[in-house]
């Protein structure tokens, strides 16, 4: 599968994103040193003593996910209050002494062999061969608020470009198409599909234009290829850039380069915007991806029990 990889950002790019290598670092360190303070203090208290450690998303969003996920299996107890945006540090308790590895997400299914459980994203799991439905030890519901979104920068909501890809995303097509591939790990998240066609738009003035879109390969960028058969019945190209990583897409949405994206969720978005200044919107909701517990040393959540 071919990747695509920016080697022309501005200085202004590669400045932010060498200041946030820099925070993650800082991070990773502070973390680790606050992780080993917690594993002592619960083992101190009485916990158990066997050593537990699960490989969680470090991005804020998905972060919390996870640890929702654990709470939601009686592992853990967060704060009171504490959300979507909750972090290690808001664990109340922590009778199973679990010790986190907090990861790039992309990066967890290379991970998992050397843990004894890690908590991935649906995307990630089934790039790396794993079927969230079977494979997983545990899963989570399927939360509207999680939901991938159709993305672009502020203002180009009513671009008529930007209104036909979505249309043709919320098709019965892509609807079914998901459905029928991803059996349940990935499911359609639009109540009323399409024909994938906006009566507002007038498609003979598109025809020949093409649609440029950032995408994480798995299932992104197969459910476009559908969205792709649709558009290219009124003579419109969709062009779709696969990346496998968080950043890259929106700052090339911010910055003009492709028009839209797809794979992240609102969550994600709302942190990534307060973080960088970007001004990306969604306009569209289609589909969500469970996130899934799996086990890498551990077969079973027998260690867990």
């Amino acid at each position: 599968m071919r990747f695509r990889v920016m080697t022309d950002l501005s200085g202004r790019h590669r400045y932010r994103n060498m200041r946030k290598s820099i925070q993650r670092a800082w991070k990773t360190i502070i973390t680790s040193a606050l992780t080993l303070t917690l594993a002592f203090s619960f083992t101190a208290c009485g916990k158990k003593s066997g050593k537990i450690t699960i490989a969680i998303p470090n991005d804020t969003t998905n972060e919390a996910r996870a640890l929702l996920l654990l709470e939601d299996q009686g592992y853990i107890k967060l704060k009171d209050g504490a959300g979507i945006t909750a972090t290690i540090l808001d664990i109340e308790e922590n009778k199973h002494n679990i010790t986190f590895n907090e990861v790039e997400a992309a990066q967890l299914p290379n991970v998992l062999q050397d843990v004894d459980y890690a908590i991935i994203n649906s995307n990630y799991a089934i790039n790396a061969g794993l079927n969230p439905t079977s494979d997983a030890l545990a899963l989570e519901g399927s939360s509207s608020a999680y939901a991938n979104i159709l993305a672009v920068k502020q203002g180009n909501e009513n671009n008529a470009l930007v209104l036909a890809l979505k249309a043709a995303l919320e098709s019965k097509q892509v609807a079914d198409y998901i459905t029928s591939t991803y059996d349940g790990a990935v499911v359609s998240v639009v109540d009323n599909p399409t024909d994938g066609y906006d009566a507002s738009i007038d498609y003979a003035a598109l025809e020949g234009k093409t649609i440029s879109v950032a995408a994480s390969p798995t299932p992104h960028a197969e459910i476009l290829a559908i969205a792709k058969d649709i558009l290219s019945a009124k003579g419109i190209k969709l062009d779709i850039q696969e990346y496998n990583d968080y950043v890259v897409p929106n700052n090339i949405v911010e910055d003009g380069t492709v028009l839209a994206n797809y794979f992240q969720h609102v969550p994600y978005l709302d942190d990534f915007n307060a973080e960088n200044g970007t001004h990306l919107v969604s306009v569209a909701a289609i589909h969500v991806e469970p996130l899934g517990l799996y086990g890498g040393k551990q077969s079973s959540l027998d260690k867990l029990k």
